[in-house]
């Protein structure tokens, strides 16, 4: 067996794309571009293509590293690589920063071709099935007509999911991890709660705050310690910082005491310090449009009766965010058609952020799969 290794130093590459994109929203954007890293080597009858759809605050930059910053690692490294359960050795990789990100691809930072000035908070709403469809283009541009598999964790399994029914010919298996068919209203509340936080920044000036030179930082650091809250288990929050007091006392303050405080404002003040406001607003909506039972009057078996792809779905016992009942429900679903649906659930103790981690059980079901899909 190979010994796992990193895919070594990589490049982040452009593809400019001059055909409008029309919007759900109804909105249209009139030229974009999309970044996106590969990794390992398209076979000669290009049927080994994996594409990896990223999360909220994920990027194309999904493995290996940049030489000038050989300490940015990808977001999903301890998966995709020569002897990892997605093995470079067989796959050829792609990930790609979807519109309205804030990591290269086009979005509220960008240049609006109509006025020369950042798009901000004019960028139209994009949602999940505008990513499907400029992923959709950028296969098209390297070559690729149908993926083996479309894999996610979280908002990136809803991408896995669209996949299935709105290209049912172009990908041979859809791979949703911690995800689910639609947002609870409590989901919901979450993401408006940290919306809130941003829009009621006085540095966030409507969203063009790149005109007046500030970030609203403090919205977005609020924004972030929220989400993480939901992304950890209670148990490992337990495990991690108990009640454990940063000077061994009570000194009856409101700053930072308990570890787990002086945790979420590190957190928070990382992402703010690279993450962009309107990226995250667009982001969360997109979240919370995401409904492919919306047109079939809630029936979600009759939503994916149009996949014809197999498909895995993982979930995790402590995700309490998108907690196993939801992807049961998407089994159920793929179930009623007949489809052919492998389903895990994991026992891990560290609840949504399950997918990120390095853990046995779960990537052993990962490289099971993939190792058992012909290419």
């Amino acid at each position: 067996m190979i010994q796992p290794q990193s895919v070594g130093a990589v490049v982040a590459q452009r593809a400019h794309f001059t055909e409008p994109l029309a919007l759900k929203s109804g909105g249209t954007l009139p030229e974009y571009e999309l970044v996106y890293e590969t990794y390992g080597t398209l076979n000669a009858a290009r049927s080994n293509a994996v594409l990896v759809c990223h999360a909220l605050s994920g990027s194309h930059h999904v493995a290996g590293y940049y030489a000038d910053e050989p300490d940015n690692i990808g977001w999903w490294d301890n998966l995709v690589g020569p002897g990892k359960p997605l093995d470079t050795h067989r796959f050829f990789v792609v990930g790609v920063n979807n519109l309205g990100g804030c990591h290269g691809s086009t979005g509220p930072k960008s240049a609006n071709p109509a006025t020369g000035r950042r798009w901000g908070a004019d960028f139209p709403f994009v949602t999940v099935e505008d990513w499907v469809t400029a992923q959709a283009r950028l296969a098209d541009r390297l070559g690729i007509e149908r993926f083996a598999a479309v894999v996610g964790g979280s908002l990136g399994g809803m991408q896995a999911l669209a996949w299935s029914l709105h290209y049912p010919k172009r990908i041979g298996h859809a791979i949703a991890i911690a995800a689910a068919p639609r947002l609870t209203a409590q989901n919901i509340a979450f993401n408006e709660v940290a919306r809130q936080a941003i829009l009621t920044d006085p540095d966030f000036h409507g969203g063009h705050f790149y005109e007046h030179g500030v970030v609203p930082a403090r919205g977005l650091k609020l924004a972030r310690m929220l989400g993480h809250i939901t992304y950890l288990s209670d148990d490992s929050m337990a495990e991690k910082f108990g009640r454990s007091l940063r000077h061994g006392r009570a000194v009856y303050s409101y700053d930072v005491e308990f570890e787990i405080e002086s945790y979420l404002r590190y957190q928070g003040d990382k992402f703010a310090a690279h993450f962009d406001a309107n990226t995250y607003l667009l982001t969360t909506k997109a979240l919370d449009y995401f409904d492919p039972a919306f047109e079939y009057g809630g029936n979600l078996a009759a939503a994916f009766a149009r996949a014809t792809a197999d498909f895995l779905i993982v979930s995790f016992t402590t995700d309490w965010r998108f907690a196993p009942a939801r992807s049961r429900e998407m089994v159920n679903a793929l179930l009623h058609n007949q489809r052919n649906v492998s389903y895990a659930e994991i026992d891990c103790a560290a609840g949504h952020d399950s997918f990120l981690l390095d853990e046995t059980h779960y990537h052993a079901v990962l490289r099971g799969y993939f190792n058992r899909m012909g290419v």
